[in-house]
């Protein structure tokens, strides 16, 4: 049996803004799957503390009302969260996280700016492993298909349903199933074990970041930067 077949954890956030260093957390999920069925799941509301803009409003539903109102105080929720995601790394469990330099950065942030521990701090000094990223397996694997690579395109490659897309529960829960449809189809990526992909995820990654920025480049924008770390970018300085 393939680790796809066994016990996984999707996670997904939905916050204040795209840049993983100043957003902050509005609505969090962690959902156990297991074969493709559901088997419990955690959810957050947060107050974030800042304003949230109105695109990103517009994109998860969450309102300034109602995060005030119903959302715990951000640093409880990004405590809490950092603390059950890091009692699953620390039993092997892998956390599934459509592009999860996104939402790991983002969460790490949130650590930082509220002085709470980090994920490695909680891990006794190691990096949070194993991590899936269906976004990164997904372009590795079958990197010349054309079209989008969000996770509503890439849930629709597969056939996987989303019922709600940016809604954190139904995100982390296709994020997970969708890990497991592209182990059935790439026999090759199920025959890995989770620290293996993970390291090859890594390494996938960074190969791809090269490239990307050598296509910027020759495209114009000379100073193009592609940060090439997965699945943790580097917090140089926090908003």
């Amino acid at each position: 049996m393939g680790w796809h077949q066994e016990l996984l954890i999707g996670f997904d956030l939905e916050t204040t803004g795209t840049d993983p260093r100043e957003a902050r957390i509005v609505t969090a999920a962690v959902i156990e799957v297991r074969a493709g069925q559901e088997l419990g799941r955690r959810e957050w509301l947060a107050d974030p503390g800042v304003e949230i803009p109105a695109d990103a409003v517009a994109v998860h539903g969450i309102s300034n009302e109602r995060a005030a109102a119903e959302g715990r105080p951000a640093d409880e929720v990004a405590d809490a969260l950092a603390g059950v995601l890091t009692g699953y790394w620390r039993t092997g469990v892998p956390v599934v996280a459509y592009n999860a330099t996104f939402d790991l950065t983002l969460l790490s942030a949130e650590l930082r700016r509220h002085g709470l521990p980090s994920l490695s701090d909680r891990l006794g000094g190691l990096d949070p492993a194993p991590v899936i990223d269906p976004y990164t397996i997904d372009r590795r694997v079958d990197r010349y298909r054309r079209g989008k690579r969000n996770l509503e395109a890439v849930c629709a490659e597969y056939g996987i349903t989303l019922t709600a897309a940016h809604n954190a529960s139904a995100d982390a829960l296709a994020a997970a199933r969708l890990a497991g449809a592209i182990a059935e189809r790439h026999p090759k990526i199920a025959a890995l074990g989770p620290a293996e992909l993970h390291r090859s995820q890594v390494e996938w990654y960074a190969e791809w970041a090269a490239d990307f920025q050598q296509f910027l480049r020759r495209k114009g924008e000379a100073d193009a930067v592609v940060d090439g770390a997965w699945p943790l970018r580097e917090l140089a300085e926090v908003v």
